[in-house]
């Protein structure tokens, strides 16, 4: 199976879970939210679809089961209760795992028919109405003229009888006063070039303006790039895309059978859907996959041909040795290298619904765990992040909001004893500040305990009695973020504030932002976290030490001063600024720089007070320039004093400097 073909799957898989698990949610809070219903019927019908079109019969059995079930409850059969929200839940993670399975392995050897047996036992019995097969929707038979229709349509395509490829295509006509008429008119065009083996809706829905933004097509065509070319022409369509997917249809013929009987079913029935339990099932995979908007790419497009015609003036230049032209070339050369580092960055970026798209659902799952009544609301999820930071934050929101879960909100009945609604409320809220995003996760439970935190504190050696007495509440929270500090009684899964807490504190603090507590006794907890937009791109100031060369990024710069300034206190050398003191390291000796050094003299580098309150002595400051750094990685990665590497022009290779960890 084409690799393309296979993730392009997995990615709108991702997708359509996350969509399908929240819409779930709105469903279980209010059964009487229709637009949820149609949301979810649609989505599992989306499902059935694409595992029945990749060969994936097992899954797409299951799909099928969940679709029936759930078109039962839309039609006011049977009752949106939470046993039934269980099992479809449980569902969902069972195709979770069937495409965490595709994605590792290429295929899934998990097998749904116990799940798929309890699905068709609750519908019969629950709902008697629902008939033998419980197929309730149309979109599973046949529609005008012979032509598949429905989320099955896959299997009624042979791509041995088509004379070429088989290709789908998504059609989107868009705005449209007259949809129906539109969409014939459409087809008509695309029948005029190409056979179109099958529909989806069938064509008398689209005929009809029955379908939702887009109608799909497969068509007998040569390949993708000749539908491209061709379908340009086409009136009545405003956009398209084509895929190739004859191999995809070939392996669904020839491996069904196979597919169906492939393997053991490792994780049991409904129950073993969610075995994994905890933490696990819920975590958020690397984001492998980024949508561009289309004038993005001409944006890109034409900055790269404007880079073409700059690289061509300044060959000129350099062979008929024109210094006033090569200059002119550099400089228009330095705008369009800014515009396309702008360019490139702004499409990295991610809005914070890929990540936090799971977090409802892992909060429903450890409230009914926990018996407690939990409403979760997301804020600013159009918030956008750099694609490495968002990946690298998931795992520390997730232990935030579980110790939320867990340790932060009270149970119903203590809530109600403390004179507050047996429900909590749980909120995680994004915001832009300049080039920075503050996430905040916000409770309304029993806030920290300053006194058990001091007292563990005390217990684990952390600080020492005297320390915690000069220490103001603000302090006594940050103590939390110590590794293993923890004030539960008892090690659970979810069990106290304390676990991860020290892992959301390192993952944060590497990628340059800062994370804060701040609790009120019986109010609540907000933890947030303060990071940068983009991390790929850092100006640095660049420091010479022996015979080596380093960047200090000037974000964490705050003076540049001469050694004179240097004082001795009980052996140690310092400076002094506005009154406060500040050591003073010595690069050379702190990586045994080879070659001389200025030993006394030479320059300091002073550090802004909120990074660390420290001087940089070197022998020379020279440019400050941006660089592309790249973080250190293997053995290296974790090295004090150093947060990676960066490429220079000429290409030596300069370490940038950590001064948080020097």
């Amino acid at each position: 199976m084409d690799d393309q073909y296979l993730d392009a799957f997995i990615r709108e898989s991702e997708e359509a879970i996350t969509e399908l698990n929240n819409s779930l949610l709105d469903l279980e809070s209010d059964p009487a939210d229709e637009a949820a219903m149609d949301s979810i019927f649609r989505t599992a019908h989306t499902l059935k679809g694409n595992f029945g079109a990749m060969g994936f019969d097992d899954a797409a059995n299951l799909a099928h089961a969940m679709e029936d079930l759930l078109d039962a409850m839309r039609q006011g059969e049977m009752e949106v209760n939470p046993d039934v929200m269980d099992l479809i839940f449980a569902g969902v993670d069972r195709i979770e795992v069937i495409v965490n399975e595709i994605e590792a392995e290429g295929e899934s050897t998990t097998n749904s028919d116990e799940l798929v047996a309890q699905l068709r036992t609750v519908l019969e019995e629950g709902a008697g109405a629902a008939g033998g097969d419980g197929s309730p929707s149309a979109s599973d038979s046949t529609g005008d003229g012979g032509d598949a229709a429905g989320g099955d349509i896959d299997a009624d395509i042979d791509p041995d009888e088509a004379d070429g490829r088989v290709v789908h295509v998504t059609v989107d006509i868009g705005d449209s006063d007259m949809l129906g008429v539109d969409s014939m008119l459409a087809l008509e065009g695309v029948e005029d070039i190409f056979d179109i083996l099958a529909f989806e809706p069938g064509r008398a829905d689209i005929e009809d303006g029955e379908f939702e933004d887009t109608f799909e097509l497969y068509l007998d065509a040569g390949d993708a790039a000749t539908v491209d070319a061709e379908l340009d022409s086409v009136g009545k369509i405003e956009r398209f895309t084509a895929t190739d997917v004859t191999d995809s249809l070939s392996a669904a013929t020839a491996d069904a059978d196979d597919t169906t009987a492939a393997g053991a079913d490792e994780t049991g029935g409904a129950d073993g859907a969610a075995d994994s339990g905890g933490e696990e099932e819920h975590s958020v995979d690397e984001i492998k996959s980024v949508r561009v908007d289309v004038d993005q790419l001409d944006d890109l497009h034409g900055l790269v041909e404007q880079l073409v015609t700059s690289r061509i003036k300044l060959r000129r230049a350099v062979e008929t040795e024109d210094l006033d032209s090569a200059g002119e070339t550099l400089n228009e050369l330095d705008k369009i290298t800014a515009n396309l580092q702008n360019t490139v960055m702004d499409m990295r970026l991610i809005p914070l619904k890929k990540v936090v798209g799971k977090f409802p659902r892992l909060v429903r799952d450890l409230a009914r765990e926990l018996d407690k009544d939990i409403e979760f609301e997301i804020e600013g999820e159009d918030i956008e992040l750099d694609r490495t930071i968002l990946t690298e934050i998931s795992d520390p929101l997730m232990h935030i909001l579980r110790n939320s879960v867990d340790h932060g909100v009270e149970s119903p009945a203590e809530r109600e004893a403390a004179g507050k609604e047996p429900t909590g409320h749980i909120t995680l809220r994004a915001s832009r500040e300049r080039d920075h995003v503050i996430i905040e996760v916000e409770d309304d439970g029993a806030g920290l305990d300053v006194e058990g935190i001091k007292n563990k504190a005390i217990e684990k050696g952390v600080r020492s009695p005297e320390e915690i007495e000069a220490m103001d509440d603000s302090a006594i929270y940050d103590l939390i973020f110590h590794p293993g500090f923890s004030t539960a009684d008892e090690v659970t899964d979810t069990s106290g504030r304390g676990v991860g807490m020290d892992v959301v504190h390192d993952t944060v603090t590497q990628l340059d932002g800062s994370v804060n507590v701040d609790s009120t006794p019986g109010e609540g907890t907000t933890v947030a976290l303060r990071l940068p937009v983009t991390m790929a791109i850092v100006k640095v100031l660049f420091v010479e030490v022996g015979d080596e060369e380093y960047g200090v990024p000037i974000k964490n710069v705050d003076e540049i001063t001469a050694t004179s300034s240097v004082k001795q206190v009980n052996g140690t050398e310092v400076i002094k600024h506005n009154d406060d003191i500040y050591p003073v390291i010595h690069l050379d000796d702190t990586f045994d720089v080879p070659g001389e050094t200025a030993n006394g003299d030479g320059m300091l580098v002073r550090i802004r007070e909120s990074e660390r309150q420290v001087a940089l002595h070197c022998d020379s400051v020279n440019s400050q320039e941006e660089v592309v750094v790249k973080p250190l990685e293997g053995i290296l990665s974790g090295t004090p004093g150093l947060s990676g590497t960066a490429v220079l022009g000429d290409g030596n290779i300069v370490h940038i400097l950590d001064v948080v960890t020097l």
